[in-house]
């Protein structure tokens, strides 16, 4: 096979598998058409909200390999040390892999000095750590987590987002990201108020997850028949705590019954 050449008026731009179909030789690498990347499986949705004490994450179960559902309770909200948690949206596995490595070094670093790290160095780090993962990203292979924490200095839940360069951006008030992301987040403004109690920001979040995912395929609702309910954790002084599934499945009857949020 001869290499293609182009001339400035023909540049085929940055996109290498868009060159491998414009010629025509995707089918033929080894492991087939490298543009098909929907057979890795990718996690969404995934929010975060400021309220009162704190902060508070929380996601969908399901994950999809293209137009499939491949797991039906992944977990997309884990704590990254005893005041920080993170939410992650994309390519499921290079995402785990990053949160582990994450807390590992979170971990490391408390060891080492005899002092955690501060909230804003935690969002720094793993802004690096996203960076990091670019190449693969390119490759289809994104990860885009939201990183929420309890700021001890400042006394304030705090949200982190990032994009597939390693951008990193503070919220004032929440942010979402994943496939259902833009959904959820017009819920969550509509219902965002300064001062909300833990008890209305975690029916927010709920709201937010069911309305995303009757608009968007991939993300999963609540589901009663199965047991499976969103992860939903909130980050305040005492640190890191999962909401329990019985407390969600109760806040779930209440609301789809149209009453009153706690």
């Amino acid at each position: 096979m001869q290499i293609p050449t182009f001339d400035p008026f023909n540049d085929p731009g940055p996109d290498f598998t868009a060159l491998l179909r414009r010629q025509g030789v995707g089918d033929a690498l080894p492991g087939g058409d490298v543009t098909r990347a929907g057979v890795v499986p990718h996690g969404t949705t995934v929010l975060a909200i400021r309220y009162a004490d704190g902060a508070l994450v929380a996601g969908d179960r399901r994950a999809t390999s293209g137009n499939l559902i491949s797991h039906r309770t992944m977990e997309k909200v884990f704590p990254a040390d005893r005041w920080s948690g993170v939410a992650i949206a994309g390519a499921a596995g290079p995402a785990i892999e990053m949160v582990r490595l994450f807390q590992l070094q979170l971990e490391h670093y408390e060891k080492v000095e005899g002092t955690p790290l501060s909230l804003e160095g935690k969002a720094n780090q793993l802004s690096q750590m996203v960076r990091s993962h670019l190449p693969a990203a390119m490759q289809g292979m994104a990860v885009v987590p939201l990183f929420a924490g309890y700021d001890r200095r400042r006394r304030v839940g705090r949200l982190f987002q990032y994009d597939v360069t390693g951008g990193r951006y503070e919220e004032q008030d929440y942010a979402t990201s994943g496939s259902g992301g833009l959904h959820a987040a017009t819920v969550v403004k509509l219902g965002f108020r300064e001062g909300l109690g833990r008890d209305e920001a975690v029916d927010l979040a709920m709201t937010a997850l069911m309305t995303a995912a009757d608009e968007d395929s991939a993300t999963g609702g609540p589901d009663p028949r199965r047991g499976i309910w969103p992860v939903v954790a909130t980050i305040t002084a005492p640190g890191f705590e999962r909401v329990g599934d019985d407390e969600l499945a109760a806040r779930y009857e209440r609301l789809v019954e149209g009453g009153e949020p706690a």
